[in-house]
């Protein structure tokens, strides 16, 4: 019982894993053959494969295409030759130092890319003018300068790589080498080098993709030579495109293509060694028949499987005209903007009339005619009951009353004129 609760959940962890490596891939591999303007899976409208033809269209990825092979084959050669002679230098280096001298090439891995970039910038300005070359030179140049600030930690990588295959090496047969007669030169041509190809080729392979794909880097040393990291950088902030998917469904199954071919190449590799050991003398002579290029190579099928598909995808490509299918999906859409036209002119003439009945109303309280103001207490403080009152008293007092200053009419004018 446990053993099986736990057999489904690691199979179900690995489902959740790959969906959340893989998935986002999917999605825009789709949206490469959808007929949208906006790269999206759903809703679905029509199958084709015109934004593929955009893409190949489309002369800046080109040119960010074509730098990026250049700026990866010279990252490539600088970035193995100063990898395989790190690593030789440190399988050979006196043991004590071995340890510093380790630290100190791997440390351009750690440093941030932006760092690199600006400091390879400045650098080898610096050197321009102590040179006295001009704006123009080849130290300015966007692809020299991509070539040396990308190499200065693609080689940590490849050093690594390296490293690890000249850990499995006899020095004994370098020496044995010597001792018969060849030069240092000879030996590492014919007996060293042989056995580091694989381990260059997959150096190689690791360096030309971590140049592809640098960003931080390349942003301040590509000059007028932009790769295609950022020409696709630059397209993104105005809007991304279905033809940026289709350059990712290309990419995807370029690389899908190529493991599955190692694969099946190591795989091959392993049954004919296999089938070798196995052998008599005899046998070995011809009389064996090495076992076929499918047997037992699962990455070889897959590989036939997915030449098919690409075989059929092409030939659908040049035969179907998804012409009809996008003009009915244009004349549903603007059936579908006129109707919600019409919907928002007829609600618009709905507040509109709501709006005049409103106004109405308002118009029709406002010309009623007003009531009578009562304020209460029998109308005593009205107005027009207190301008009445004031009246009749005006009409009764038709002389105005005696000037009477007080203290028994002493400082009356009249009584002083009497006295005189």
């Amino acid at each position: 019982m446990n053993n099986s609760f736990l057999r489904i959940s690691i199979w179900v962890y690995l489902v959740i894993f790959f969906l959340y490596l893989l998935g986002p891939l999917v999605i825009m591999s789709v949206t490469a053959f959808n007929s949208s303007a906006f790269p999206r899976m759903t809703p679905w409208e029509c199958l084709t494969f015109q934004w593929f033809g955009e893409l190949f269209q489309d002369q800046r990825i080109l040119n960010g295409i074509k730098n990026s092979l250049i700026i990866g084959a010279g990252t490539v050669v600088l970035s193995v030759a100063m990898g395989l002679a790190g690593a030789l230098m440190l399988t050979q280096i006196w043991p004590k130092l071995r340890a510093t001298y380790y630290t100190i090439i791997i440390a351009p891995i750690l440093i941030p890319g932006v760092v690199l970039g600006i400091s390879t910038l400045v650098f080898w300005d610096r050197i321009n003018r102590m040179l006295g070359l001009g704006a123009d030179s080849f130290l300015s140049n966007g692809i020299f300068l991509t070539v040396i600030g990308q190499s200065t930690f693609i080689a940590s990588y490849c050093m690594l790589v390296l490293v690890a295959r000249l850990q499995r090496y006899d020095v004994a047969l370098t020496e044995a080498a010597l001792d018969l007669g060849a030069t240092h030169a000879q030996a590492f041509r014919k007996i060293l080098l042989p056995f580091m190809r694989p381990a260059i080729a997959s150096a190689a392979v690791l360096a030309f993709l971590a140049s592809f794909e640098n960003y931080n880097t390349t942003t301040f040393t590509f000059g007028e030579y932009p790769t295609l990291t950022i020409e696709l950088a630059q397209k993104v902030r105005y809007g991304i495109t279905p033809s940026i998917s289709a350059l990712a469904f290309i990419i995807v199954a370029l690389t899908v293509f190529f493991a599955l071919l190692n694969e099946a190449k190591l795989k091959r590799q392993e049954l004919v060694a296999a089938a070798r050991k196995k052998a008599t003398v005899e046998e070995l002579a011809g009389k064996i028949k090495l076992p076929s290029f499918f047997a037992g190579n699962m990455a070889a099928v897959l590989l036939v499987v997915f030449a098919v598909a690409t075989i059929t995808v092409v030939g659908t490509a040049t035969a179907y005209n998804p012409a009809q299918c996008i003009a009915d999906v244009r004349e549903q859409k603007q059936l579908e903007a006129e109707q919600r036209i019409q919907e928002l002119r007829k609600q618009r003439e709905e507040r509109r009339k709501q709006r005049e009945a409103e106004e109405a109303e308002q118009g029709d309280a406002q010309s009623a005619p007003k009531p009578s103001n009562n304020s209460g207490f029998g109308n005593v403080f009205a107005p027009n009951t207190l301008g009445g009152d004031g009246e009749e008293e005006s009409s009764d007092t038709e002389t105005p009353p005696a000037s009477n200053g007080g203290f028994g009419g002493a400082f009356d004018p009249n009584s002083l004129q009497n006295d005189q």
